[in-house]
């Protein structure tokens, strides 16, 4: 980096600290200074390295010691400023999305519906993917990060997680209690996975969708929010080691309506691509019903 972009970026490092102390590191104008800061100091090659710096300097002076354990009713002051520090870098403010070509797709699918050729599993889907939690948590703390409770994990963990973002293999929800990271390896499945799905349309006639991931990586304390919402999220969940993501059955995304298909074959075709990867050793997945997903971790 040339003298000057340094130069820059120590003044980007003192107004962090300021902003450190008058917004916490954690509102929304305190994030939006840090990103901001770095985007205009030394655009986007430096980017990284100005908010790197941010982050070690929020780190300085809070550690886990610190916090209290959250309230039963909501989150204590100390652990909700964890909380949102680690959002707030793991949820950067930027404008990638709206300028993704592959964000373009049809609100909904057709009407109607041709069918198409389906083959079985020999079972229902309920009982055909039914990996128990136990095996998709061993292999999550085996191949994937350490579940990230504060910001010092997230730089040490951090290069080994892969952004995730919609392309041509998938489309990615609007995550509400998750973020959007994997381990490569994972991410490589996924990927597999939409691929597949797609190929397999092509070759039973066509109709271009891909699938919808609703879930990825989740931190112990987004998954203590969703709790409240959903009894059916567990504590132990294969979420928290970036190994593991949800994959709609109910909904998928339409990129043109020229051939319609119905929403029940797409369902059972995408079991029919997740039992090949599955049945090579490449992942373990459970039906879920209530969330309308497979649940799916790689190994």
């Amino acid at each position: 980096m040339r003298k000057h972009q340094l130069g820059i970026l120590y003044g980007v490092a003192v107004a962090i600290v300021m902003s450190c102390t008058f917004h916490s590191c954690s509102t929304d104008q305190g994030v939006k200074i840090i990103h901001g800061a770095a985007l205009e100091a030394v655009g986007p090659q430096g980017r990284q390295a100005a908010f790197d710096a941010a982050g070690n300097l929020c780190v300085t002076g809070f550690s886990d010691a610190d916090a209290p354990l959250p309230q039963e009713d909501g989150f204590g002051d100390r652990d909700l400023i964890r909380h949102n520090r680690l959002m707030a870098l793991l949820m950067p403010y930027d404008t990638v999305r709206s300028h993704n070509p592959y964000e373009a797709h049809y609100d909904s699918m057709p009407p109607g519906g041709i069918k198409m050729k389906i083959n079985g599993l020999g079972g229902p889907l309920g009982r055909v993917f039914n990996d128990s939690n136990k095996f998709h948590i061993a292999v999550a703390e085996a191949n994937g990060i350490q579940p990230l409770h504060n910001l010092r994990q997230v730089w040490e963990e951090g290069g080994r997680l892969e952004h995730l973002q919609t392309c041509e293999a998938y489309y990615l929800d609007e995550l509400t209690h998750s973020l959007p990271y994997l381990v490569p390896k994972a991410h490589t499945l996924l990927k597999d996975i939409g691929m597949a799905f797609r190929d397999s349309m092509r070759s039973r006639g066509g109709g271009y969708y891909r699938v919808k991931v609703t879930s990825v990586l989740r931190t112990p304390s987004l998954v203590k929010r969703l709790r409240r919402r959903n009894r059916n999220a567990v504590d132990t969940s294969a979420h928290l080691y970036a190994t593991t993501f949800d994959i709609s059955y109910l909904k998928f995304i339409c990129d043109t309506p020229s051939i319609p298909r119905t929403q029940e074959d797409m369902k059972n075709l995408l079991g029919e691509v997740v039992e090949d990867m599955r049945r090579h050793g490449r992942c373990y997945v459970k039906y879920e019903r209530k969330q309308s997903c497979y649940h799916i971790t790689v190994r």
